[in-house]
């Protein structure tokens, strides 16, 4: 699976700008607020339909502008196909539009589907947050790494979310209207079907990481799942109609990371818990590769300077596995030998 080009139009501080990329190892060079993660995030876009910083659309769309696009064209098993975003505000021409849109060779797609065509492994400093950051920040790594490896998680988080927000208005209702508690079934019925489709599908994937301490550093991930079942919701029936919330269910879900015995969110030193994520992305690339027979492309965004030495190179050994894109400030960070390998973009 390779980007050969990416076209960007209206996209952050890219006007018009086309950006052409080796197989192996690319290099981009250039001064902070030139754009290199800018070019990075509209590339993460392209694969998980998602910013890794943005909070909404529209921000990532030029301030003057209603529209912007994205479009890459993609090598996947000899096959070419032309992958296309589109992002508005909602409105165009004094119109109502759709946020986002997702095309795939000029055909529109829906985004559960535009999803399975092409994947990345993003890693850049605010990757931190996965261990010190709020158990929200983790549920969101965990659903990022499996909608991209498997189609029955997509959909099944998809509903759940939808199914989430539709039993959380019931039970204010029943708590402030008197309605029914009858009215829950149908909603109790689709949140533990695909809740505990989720649960499974979590573990398997921290279960990975668990079983390949070799290759992933001594981590340890303790996986704190709230599970959802009739029993459990009838258990908590009077709290969730006073809180008008669901209490239970794998939106709930935590995990800690441990190394030596400690629990590196609150004990672990700000290298130790550095050195966790750089293993917890290792561990999302190669999961990614076992469940979906292709290397995702590897993103890195800064890292050589994040990282201590031993770390440099135990990334370089990695680098070359896949496409990867690697942001830098300073050339002097790589070594020679390895720049010998790269294709290197100047951004001015």
């Amino acid at each position: 699976m390779i980007l050969k080009q990416i076209h960007l139009q209206n996209f952050r501080n890219y006007s018009s700008q086309e950006f052409s990329f080796s197989e192996g190892i690319n290099l981009i060079v250039g001064p902070n607020t030139v754009g290199k993660t800018n070019l990075l995030e509209a590339i993460y876009l392209l694969s998980s339909r998602k910013s890794f910083r943005a909070r909404l659309e529209e921000e990532m769309i030029q301030r003057d502008k209603e529209v912007a696009r994205l479009k890459g064209q993609i090598l996947s098993d000899g096959e070419k196909k032309i992958l296309e975003i589109v992002l508005t505000r909602g409105e165009v021409n004094g119109s109502r539009v759709a946020k986002k849109k997702y095309l795939v060779n000029g055909i529109p797609r829906r985004m559960i589907d535009f999803l399975e065509n092409f994947r990345v492994v993003y890693f850049g400093p605010q990757d931190l947050e996965i261990v010190v950051d709020s158990p929200s920040t983790r549920r969101n790594w965990l659903d990022l790494v499996l909608e991209q490896a498997d189609k029955n998680y997509r959909r099944a988080n998809l509903s759940y979310q939808k199914g989430l927000r539709q039993r959380n208005k019931l039970l204010e209702q029943i708590r402030d209207e008197g309605k029914p508690r009858s009215s829950l079934f149908f909603w109790d019925r689709l949140l533990i079907e695909n809740g505990q489709l989720i649960t499974e599908k979590r573990e398997e994937f921290l279960n990975f990481i668990n079983e390949n301490h070799d290759f992933f550093g001594q981590l340890e991930i303790h996986y704190e799942k709230s599970l959802i079942s009739e029993t459990r919701l009838a258990k908590y029936s009077q709290e969730e109609v006073a809180a008008g919330m669901t209490l239970v269910g794998p939106h709930r879900d935590d995990f800690e990371v441990w190394q030596n015995n400690q629990n590196l969110h609150t004990y672990g030193s700000r290298g130790e818990q550095r050195t966790a994520v750089f293993n917890l992305k290792l561990a999302e690339l190669e999961f990614l590769s076992e469940q979906t027979g292709q290397r995702a492309m590897l993103l890195l965004d800064d890292i050589f300077s994040e990282l201590d030495q031993q770390r440099r190179q135990s990334l370089l050994k990695v680098i070359p596995q896949q496409q990867t894109l690697v942001t830098t400030t300073d050339m002097g960070l790589v070594e020679k030998e390895s720049l010998k390998k790269m294709k290197v973009i100047k951004l001015k």
